[in-house]
């Protein structure tokens, strides 16, 4: 027959274990609140950096459009002036008493102008495109940065459950609650889809394939 002492010794696997996790998650807690305090700094440098550029790329998006609609086919554009131009000179060069010189020297001009238009329009275009390319890149970091906040609001809520589970470990809770309790009480705190898949021990389709990108 055991006696009282005997019954209330702990086994002693259950203690190392409690010992182990009195020992490890507070290292694992620590780790999570570093490696979230570090990500939420360099986002925010981040977002700091692209908020300084944001003008100028909004700027050259509008000087973009202006060269594009200063170079358009409708009267008062650079093209417009030079069709103005050949239309202002075409009785002139088709005038039999003109010096041949005087045409030549129409024509030159005429010439001069259409190649004006025509450089304005190779510069033009490749401005425009990059212009168009930069912003779309800006915007696609933009939706990076929101995966980033996504990924700080995980470890947050892991943070915060090994801080739960370190008291429960270290006696500091009146009862040890049952694991259905305890994972439902997980679960109602997320916020985002692919948290309740995980939960669920669902597959992950990767980031990339979500179109959650904001939750809050």
């Amino acid at each position: 027959m055991q006696s009282s002492s005997d019954e209330k010794q702990v086994d002693p696997t259950v203690q190392a274990l409690v010992t182990l996790c009195r020992g490890v998650l507070p290292v694992w807690a620590r780790h999570l609140a570093t490696s979230r305090s570090q990500s939420e700094a360099a986002v925010t440098e981040m977002l700091q950096a692209f908020s300084d550029i944001g003008p100028h790329i909004h700027l050259a998006e509008r000087q973009s459009q202006q060269i594009t609609e200063a170079l358009g086919q409708s009267d008062g554009t650079v093209v417009g002036l030079a069709r103005a131009c050949d239309h202002a000179m075409a009785p002139l060069l088709t005038d039999a008493t003109l010096p041949v010189d005087a045409a030549r020297a129409i024509q030159h001009v005429l010439g001069m102008v259409h190649q004006a238009v025509d450089a304005l329009e190779r510069i033009a275009k490749p401005f425009h495109h990059e212009t168009q390319m930069v912003a779309e890149q800006v915007e696609r970091m933009y939706v990076g940065f929101q995966y980033q906040d996504r990924i700080s609001q995980m470890m947050a809520l892991l943070e915060g459950d090994i801080a739960r589970l370190q008291d429960v470990v270290g006696g500091n809770k009146s009862s040890v609650p049952d694991v259905q309790t305890w994972l439902a009480h997980l679960e109602s705190q997320y916020a985002m889809a692919e948290q309740r898949r995980d939960h669920q021990g669902g597959a992950s389709d990767g980031a990339g394939n979500s179109n959650e990108t904001t939750f809050f």
